[in-house]
């Protein structure tokens, strides 16, 4: 007969095991997920343009690829809906499966796409449909992610684990980088012929690797549970999006704002600061990409940092220290990139990307997931997250490039924006923390 200790002991080997097999699942399929969207990132500011609307004047097709960008944003709330009810209803692996298999469809879809050239107006017709499947899919991507491996790990270790996966989003972009910037040092013509269908092509090798390591993830404990006590209690099913909207309408309105300077921050840095970079002061596509590059490496490490901090003081504080940088660095970021020079620009972006970042993103799925109870918050997070993602993320490297060109080059609003957002995300973080006892 086995001992008290040794039970204890396989428990907790047991739970170790399942809290790594969660982790690994979830980070494979989020730098999967955002591979994809840091390739179309990287290829929208530099050659989706000459690629699907070589028509328009250069400024023009420039926006019309961040238009397409943005678009991929707009539908993901609609994902996260659908793919969130999966998940909150039938089970956090099976929505898991269901987000990675549709990515993957619509990625290779881009790779296979005819150009302007080949096809005309089908073309960027096309290329939007693949857009909007990608972002239906990615709809609760990151938030499954979070929400499996909230579910999995102890309260107190929640935001370090969490965070895990959440960096993973830099991995997949910077992975997306260096494959770029791998296949754009071959000539033009062969690059804009087809060298560029490579990265998105190869991508189905990825997706076939995730969904066959999520086939073999066990449901949350979590869940589980939370479903056993809901049919014990013989209580009727109700739809999660319903019950989120109608027992917690503050929280979602505080994670939603929460997100916004994460958001404007994210994507200003890795995909309009590219175009800016290159497009408007003239830097080369190597120093550019350089740049970014660094920039993403170093949020690997002070993603994770962010998370243990927000264990050991608590994630709301993390998250509102993590705005306020970014809100006192918009100014010497865009001095030190406006320069020129790849080593300041390299220090400016790393610098706010690094702290300003690694204490959002590693406070972030800590801070969400305890906002929301275990029956809906895969679609709390869901929600807070893409809405966000579709109001402010997505468009911001469009309204940006616009901003600039309303500035006459120069950067003056795109730093009022950047720093209004921050400010938003300080404030709601402020009142969400209220609203639950962990954060």
């Amino acid at each position: 007969m086995q001992s008290a200790q040794t039970l204890d002991t396989e428990l907790t080997v047991n739970n170790n095991s399942n809290i790594r097999k969660a982790v690994v699942a979830s980070t494979i399929g989020t730098i999967i997920e955002w591979y994809d969207y840091g390739l179309y990132a990287a290829a929208s500011g530099l050659i989706i343009n000459r690629l699907f609307f070589p028509q328009l004047s250069h400024l023009g097709g420039i926006l019309a690829a961040f238009a397409t960008f943005a678009i991929g944003f707009v539908i993901r709330p609609l994902g996260g809906i659908v793919i969130s009810h999966i998940g909150d209803r039938f089970g956090r692996k099976p929505a898991m499966i269901v987000c990675v298999s549709i990515m993957g469809v619509a990625t290779v879809g881009v790779g296979l796409l005819p150009t302007y050239e080949q096809a005309g107006l089908l073309a960027p017709a096309l290329l939007i449909l693949m857009r909007l499947l990608q972002g239906f899919g990615a709809g609760a991507e990151l938030a499954g992610a979070m929400t499996l491996v909230a579910e999995y790990t102890p309260l107190n270790r929640r935001a370090f684990y969490t965070s895990i996966p959440n960096t993973a989003t830099n991995f997949g972009v910077l992975v997306a980088t260096l494959t770029f910037l791998g296949f754009s040092s071959v000539p033009e013509d062969i690059l804009l012929s087809w060298v560029w269908r490579v990265p998105f092509l190869i991508s189905v090798l990825l997706f076939a690797v995730a969904v066959y390591i999520r086939f073999k993830l066990n449901e949350t404990p979590e869940y589980e549970a939370a479903m056993e006590k809901a049919r014990l209690e013989q209580k009727d099913k109700k739809i999660p999006i319903t019950e989120l909207f109608k027992n917690s309408p503050k929280e979602v309105l505080c994670g939603f704002f929460a997100m916004g300077g994460h958001q404007a921050l994210t994507y200003i840095l890795n995909t309009f600061a590219l175009s800016y970079m290159i497009n408007t002061l003239g830097m080369s596509k190597t120093d550019g990409l350089l740049v970014l590059i660094i920039a993403l490496f170093c949020t690997l490490f002070t993603g994770p940092i962010g998370g243990y901090l927000s264990d050991r003081f608590g994630s709301a504080k993390i998250f509102m220290l993590g705005a306020l940088f970014a809100a006192l660095m918009v100014y010497p970021l865009f001095l030190l990139v406006d320069t020129k020079n790849v080593v300041l620009a390299t220090i400016g972006v790393s610098t706010i990307y690094a702290v300003s970042w690694g204490c959002t993103g590693g406070a972030q799925g800590a801070f969400l997931a305890n906002l929301f109870p275990t029956r809906y918050r895969f679609s709390g997070i869901a929600m807070c997250r893409e809405l966000s993602g579709a109001i402010v993320g997505g468009p911001t490297p469009f309204v940006a490039t616009a901003l600039v060109a309303y500035g006459g080059g120069q950067p003056t609003y795109v730093m009022w924006y950047l720093m209004a957002f921050c400010i938003f995300t300080f404030v709601a973080v402020w009142f969400g923390r209220k609203l639950s006892s962990h954060t």
